[in-house]
């Protein structure tokens, strides 16, 4: 018999997929999304949809800063027993342009699920996405759960960084047990249109140039999606123990643990539709850091995390799912 989840930012990429798994094994579903149209919410429908034919999926098109529909979510599914919050406005060139779209989404709606958490009697864990960009401007490699984060290099990172530390007084004060995963640059099918697989795929299918910024030397550690939930999954199952003299609340790294030098994935990516790559070379970006690089030894130790999809399969299969799914 499996347990009642629920799942915040559902018809988002890894919500979406992080439901598919929890189904798939049984489990019962309370997706929650606001589908705001950051980017098409058509895509958001057509994940929506999918999941929608699921025995054990119930879906909530609501906010997770309105405070009054969170409550009365609670009371409408006391039995709850996790919590994956994925819900989150991401991106983080976008920061520049909205900044208050991420005070109310990644700090209100943070605090609001972790209220909305307080409520269920019998909830065992809270998992919730962090990200790599809290390591903003540091200069260790790999990136280390010992490493302050305390320099975002954008006000995204600075929200997700705020997220871990209010989860840590949530934990302390209310003895709420809580895993924090700062997610590496996933990426997969089902992906998000605002990211770099998405938005090269588009541009070489169509003949158009694709931007690298930095004039392409950038290294990002690119985790595929299917390794990911597979550590989500892991970490939901797996709550700090609540025990006298210590905190209740974990924070891991999930990522592929092997940078990608940008030019390499164009590389392989071409490869992959048979098409050439017209190539413009910008200028680094506001809020963009030269490289990510997951120290994933914690995560391999406590939650059996191993992420084991090379660029080649991972991309392939996203080219393969991106054709079929816009016909092209």
């Amino acid at each position: 018999m499996g347990m009642k989840v629920l799942v915040t930012g559902v018809a988002g990429f890894i919500g979406f997929h992080l439901a598919q798994a929890l189904l798939d094994r049984g489990d019962t579903v309370v997706g929650v999304d606001n589908l705001n149209d950051y980017y098409s919410t058509a895509l958001k429908q057509d994940r929506l949809a999918l999941l929608r034919q699921r025995e054990g999926f119930h879906f909530q098109h609501l906010n997770i800063a309105d405070r009054d529909g969170m409550a009365a979510l609670a009371a409408a599914h006391p039995d709850t027993a996790a919590i994956a919050h994925l819900a989150a406005q991401a991106g983080v060139r976008y920061s520049l342009t909205d900044p208050f779209a991420y005070v109310e989404s990644n700090l209100m709606g943070h605090v609001v699920m972790l209220e909305t958490a307080r409520r269920f009697e019998g909830l065992r864990h809270l998992v919730y996405a962090s990200s790599s960009s809290v390591y903003g401007l540091s200069e260790a490699h790999p990136f280390s759960l010992d490493d302050r984060a305390d320099r975002p290099a954008s006000l995204y990172g600075a929200t997700k960084r705020a997220d871990e530390l209010i989860s840590h007084s949530y934990s302390h004060i209310h003895r709420i047990p809580q895993t924090g995963l700062r997610f590496f640059t996933v990426y997969g099918p089902w992906g998000r249109p605002d990211m770099a697989l998405f938005l090269f795929t588009r541009a070489i299918l169509a003949g158009e140039p694709i931007e690298l910024f930095n004039h392409g030397r950038l290294q990002r550690d690119f985790t595929y999606i299917d390794d990911i939930i597979a550590g989500v999954v892991r970490a939901l199952d797996r709550p700090p123990p609540v025990v006298e003299g210590a905190v209740p609340h974990r924070v891991f790294n999930l990522g592929n643990n092997t940078p990608v030098e940008l030019e390499r994935f164009v590389a392989v990516l071409e490869d992959a539709l048979g098409l050439k790559a017209r190539r413009h070379l910008a200028p680094m970006q506001p809020g963009d850091v030269l490289s990510t690089h997951a120290d994933i030894e914690e995560s391999r130790r406590v939650l059996g995390f191993e992420p084991s999809t090379p660029i080649e399969a991972g991309i392939g299969r996203f080219v393969d799912w991106y054709r079929a799914y816009y016909r092209v």
